[in-house]
């Protein structure tokens, strides 16, 4: 198993009240859990971190995931609460304010999402273990996206009503031998230096990655929230 002798490890678990998909999503409840309790319960297991905290504006979630074994010091202020915030500046907030109530630096940062409750503590340990070995300012877990799905295939409608390709060079394309392989990020794990969280960019220029095969559910909507828990009931059943 893989320990951290050196680095100091923060966990951040942005957890916002506000969604459009589902209201109070991170803490709607998947298999009698609700969806914060599963990264509470991964982080309880990894004891590579040396603090965990949850970011949020909402007093029922900070509730819930103190219930569950996770700090939540602070609230996060309304500016950095709505739809369209970015997740960079949410870390910043977390990082510097728990950086004062601790006083002490934290090396590494995770930013674990509650919405992707499938992790577990061993990608974890191999995000931070990238970043280190590699020397990477970023780490990021994946998973390809299947070929009918890609970018060069994709439509989109035009102002004028039209349909026409999304890409410039889909029109090309005439087999999937002429496509390569795409990616999108999965929430499992995001691991940063420091240094890349207070310059504030989400993914630099040394970013690594961990591919990761499987199904992941992201919840965002009813129907993500429906499918991750007949999963976890064939899961169970199995």
């Amino acid at each position: 198993m893989f320990k951290n002798e050196k680095k100091k490890v923060l966990a951040i678990i942005p957890a916002r009240g506000g969604s459009k998909g589902i209201k109070l999503k991170n803490i709607k409840k998947i298999n009698g859990m609700p969806l914060i309790a599963y990264t509470a319960k991964v982080v309880s297991k990894s004891k590579f971190i040396d603090r965990a905290v949850v970011s949020t504006d909402n007093k029922k979630i900070r509730d819930i995931s103190i219930e569950f074994g996770l700090d939540c010091p602070f609230m996060r202020p309304k500016k950095l609460s709505g739809p369209r915030v970015p997740d960079m500046p949410v870390l910043i907030h977390a990082l510097k304010k728990i950086e004062k109530i601790d006083n002490t630096k934290y090396d590494i940062v995770l930013m674990l999402q509650p919405t992707s409750p499938l992790r577990s503590k061993s990608i974890l340990e191999r995000a931070v273990k990238l970043l280190e070995e590699k020397k990477y300012e970023a780490v990021w877990s994946i998973s390809k996206i299947d070929k009918k799905f890609h970018e060069k295939k994709q439509l989109k409608l035009n102002e004028d009503g039209f349909l026409s390709y999304s890409s410039m060079d889909g029109k090309k394309i005439i087999a999937r031998q002429m496509l390569d392989e795409r990616y999108i990020r999965n929430g499992l794990v995001y691991a940063f230096t420091r240094k890349s969280i207070l310059k504030g960019n989400n993914l630099p220029k040394r970013t690594g990655f961990i591919k990761c095969k499987g199904y992941f559910p992201n919840i965002d909507s009813i129907k993500d929230l429906k499918e991750a828990e007949l999963f976890f009931k064939k899961k169970i059943i199995n």
